[in-house]
């Protein structure tokens, strides 16, 4: 999953359209893929990036050592900033593993400038997010109890609906929309390989699996996938973001 996420953030940013100089914070910055993205592509005046991982903190640290980026430990719903202290609020893939979005948004809009912009994307699990949606469905085919591990039914979410009524509880002029990214794998071992690293929901249910099993899953995997003659695999990776604007005082 990791090679996609800074093509999707670089998406997020592509429809922001931020302008220069914004003071940012990356909630939930795990590896500090987007706080890069911020960096490289926005010019920012400042990016402030938090998590509560102390082991993906370090790793954003050693990513974006410079003076432009600071990094620390912290609960997403009791940030340890004043109010207004950012201008643009943005999480990515994160809000589907958090125990409580909604609180989440309410500090993210706390901690933003009146009038500044809160976003987040999450994968679509449950529509195209082609190579995970594959393979649960594949999972399912073969065992019906598989399901309960499928993302697309564990996180709601990963729709738009549930997305945009959430940032509609904290948040004004809130738009929501797709962004698609293609995901190219140049053979089919290059897409079941990162399966078999037991990291994530997807490839922990098939390292469960008996060998026998596994290897059902993966030749009904091989069967399912749209191979082109020279063995590549062309699929899609959709994400959904949301953004909405934190009302100024008077509003």
């Amino acid at each position: 999953m990791g090679r996609w996420s800074r093509p999707v953030a670089a998406a997020l940013l592509g429809w922001l359209a931020p302008g220069p100089g914004l003071r940012w914070l990356d909630l939930g910055c795990g590896t500090g893929t987007l706080s890069e993205s911020v960096q490289q592509a926005t010019g920012p005046g400042s990016v402030t990036g938090v998590d509560r991982s102390p082991e993906f903190v370090a790793f954003a640290r050693r990513r974006l050592p410079g003076p432009g980026a600071q990094f620390g430990v912290a609960d997403a719903t009791a940030l340890p900033f004043r109010d207004g202290s950012f201008d643009v609020v943005a999480s990515g893939l994160v809000l589907n593993f958090l125990p409580d979005p909604a609180r989440t948004l309410a500090e993210a809009a706390r901690v933003t400038v009146p009038g500044g912009t809160v976003a987040a994307y999450v994968w679509d699990y449950a529509g195209r997010m082609q190579l995970i949606r594959q393979f649960w469905d594949a999972a399912a085919e073969l065992d019906p109890a598989a399901q309960q591990g499928d993302q697309g039914e564990r996180f709601p979410l990963c729709r738009p609906e549930p997305l945009a009524a959430l940032f509609r509880i904290a948040l004004a002029g809130v738009q929501v929309r797709e962004l698609e990214i293609p995901t190219r794998f140049a053979s089919f071992d290059d897409y079941w390989e990162p399966f078999l690293g037991a990291q994530g929901p997807a490839p922990a249910y098939a390292m469960s699996l008996p060998e026998r099993d596994r290897e059902r899953l993966r030749e009904r995997l091989r069967a399912r996938l749209p191979a082109a003659p020279d063995g590549t695999i062309a699929l899609v990776a959709r994400a959904w973001a949301a953004r909405g604007t934190v009302l100024r005082a008077a509003e």
